[in-house]
């Protein structure tokens, strides 16, 4: 998965510097464990199995993806800060061949990841060029994953409130919030308030419209309403509509990948269809 919703390219999408909320070394622990749970489902699945939040995949895709994600950004650490030329690798029949491709590819990003600075540069389509991104877009991309392989399987799900709530964070910043350097963007009307209920966290959006042109598609956007993540206002505003829950919930309904039904809501209901018109896209 690469930021950004609603088909607009990531490349160069401008990031908060809030992008090392959680430890490197917490986020790597975490891209392991979640790695590791993800190949322990899928072992067990069926490959037909159809993921519920991807509905053109079977879990025998779903597995062939992380592979090959986490086989791209090993590739692009270990030649940073160089951009790797991306060559499709062959897809294996055999669903145990497909299961040893990933536990090769999975370990050799965990290690380059071990050996990392954090800070080192690296190439990545977001605007914050460093090996610090990728550690923690790759944590949650296991997660996310982790949790399609379990509902492919029809398990529960149990997710780390601490990495949820960095979640709900990143995934409204950086997947639905980034801004790509070709745009423009103009802040409007309209505030919503994320509030994280079992970590305390809180996370303030701005409504605003974005236009450019893509260099790469062509595509030109005018005035397409979206949102920022910015800071609480100074002035004391109240916000125009104020959701919580636990960040698990939060997390999930953010990814599409879990119901509202322990998400409140509260405030101007205009506003509120705005926001969820924007978080119910597809994140490419």
């Amino acid at each position: 998965m690469q930021g950004r919703a609603a088909g607009r390219s990531p490349y160069g999408a401008r990031v908060s510097p809030l992008h090392t909320r959680l430890s490197p070394d917490v986020y790597l622990d975490h891209l392991v464990r979640e790695s590791a749970l993800f190949r322990t489902v899928l072992a067990e699945c069926e490959p037909a199995a159809r993921v519920p939040a991807c509905p053109d995949w079977d879990a025998a895709d779903l597995l062939w993806h992380l592979a090959t994600v986490q086989r791209w950004w090993a590739e692009v650490l270990s030649v940073r800060p160089a951009r790797p030329e991306e060559v499709e690798p062959e897809r294996p029949a055999a669903y145990d061949d497909l299961l040893a491709a990933y536990d090769g590819w999975s370990r050799d990003l965990a290690e380059v990841l071990a050996g990392a600075d954090p800070r080192d540069e690296a190439w990545n389509w977001s605007d914050d060029h460093t090996v610090g991104f990728v550690l923690r877009r790759q944590a949650h991309e296991a997660l996310v994953h982790r949790v399609d392989a379990e509902q492919a399987a029809g398990l529960p799900s149990e997710i780390d409130p601490r990495l949820a709530s960095d979640g709900v964070h990143e995934c409204l910043d950086v997947m639905y919030g980034g801004m790509p350097p070709w745009g423009s963007w103009e802040p409007g009307e309209g505030l919503v308030r994320v509030d994280v209920t079992d970590t305390g966290e809180e996370f303030w959006l701005r409504f605003g419209t974005f236009s450019g042109t893509s260099p790469e598609s062509g595509t030109t956007y005018a005035d397409e309403e979206d949102f920022h993540v910015v800071d609480a206002p100074a002035d004391g505003a109240e916000p125009d509509v104020v959701v919580d829950g636990p960040a698990a919930a939060l997390d999930l309904w953010l990814w599409n990948r879990g119901g509202d039904a322990d998400i409140a809501v509260a405030g101007d209901r205009g506003v509120l269809e705005r926001f969820t018109a924007i978080v119910a896209s597809p994140i490419d």
